[in-house]
């Protein structure tokens, strides 16, 4: 770890950049001094009152401009140990045009995934799984919840819900639920995705392992049989910060009669 009070210190008086609070002014040359190397991801900032001695700033500034990065994602504390400059994350780059599992995703990427298991089994559906899964009174729901990860970096939060007729046994699923789905004649060909964007409560904020505050995307996929039937109702959260979702588009017939003459 780097002795910060060689680098981040360095001798000489310190010059906040001009404009706005102070407060971002304190943000903005922590940020300069990560990108040009002065503290590394992994390195411990001094505490809050060296900090503020330094830079001749009051605690209350330090605080703010802290709290800031952290929601950003820049910094991350940690309960009795600090704050910390946070690790770099590779973003990730998933087409929109195309139908995947996020294993059969992340293998063409060459990244090594896995899972933790958050929740698998049989319940009682609500009224909206009722709806959207088309349940008749009675029947149950399958629901398998996970938590996606590159490494020791989690990347998203996917809680499914399916038929018990499809998934009669959810502890059955191996690293690829649409895997699974195949080999019944239940993998879906088609799906319509609706993405938003969200800060990330307490819970999800927590297995994501960032601030709570930070951005996500909240996507919601309903995926189809080729009869047209719903086959899966899918939930996720992913990190703002690792993830980029990509559409390519094209130009449509102006006229609307898609001829494509000109």
């Amino acid at each position: 770890m780097t002795d910060l009070s060689n680098s981040f210190f360095a001798d000489g008086p310190i010059v906040l950049p001009s404009g706005g609070p102070l407060y971002l002014q304190l943000k903005r040359w922590i940020e300069d001094a990560i990108h040009r190397g002065a503290i590394n991801p992994g390195d411990a900032l001094p505490s809050e009152r060296d900090l503020a001695t330094r830079v001749d700033v009051s605690r209350v500034t330090v605080r703010k401009a802290v709290l800031q990065l952290v929601k950003d994602g820049v910094l991350v504390q940690r309960h009795g140990s600090g704050t910390f400059v946070a690790p770099q994350t590779q973003r990730v780059e998933q087409s929109l045009s195309q139908l995947t599992s996020f294993t059969e995703d992340m293998a063409r990427r060459g990244m090594a995934v896995r899972a933790e298991w958050l929740d698998r089994g049989l319940y009682l559906p609500s009224p909206e799984e009722t709806v959207i899964l088309g349940l008749s009174a009675g029947d149950q729901v399958a629901r398998i919840s996970r938590l996606r990860l590159t490494g020791d970096t989690p990347l998203a939060i996917e809680r499914a819900s399916l038929s018990v007729r499809v998934l009669p046994d959810p502890a059955s699923i191996g690293d690829s639920l649409y895997k699974h789905l195949d080999k019944s004649g239940n993998r879906p060909i088609r799906a319509i995705q609706r993405i938003r964007a969200a800060n990330l409560e307490e819970e999800d904020a927590h297995l994501l392992q960032v601030a709570v505050g930070s951005a996500g995307l909240n996507i919601e996929r309903t995926s189809y049989l080729a009869s047209g039937r719903v086959i899966e109702f899918t939930r996720s959260i992913y990190r703002g910060d690792t993830y980029d979702f990509v559409a390519e588009l094209r130009l449509g017939d102006p006229s609307g009669n898609g001829s494509g003459k000109t």
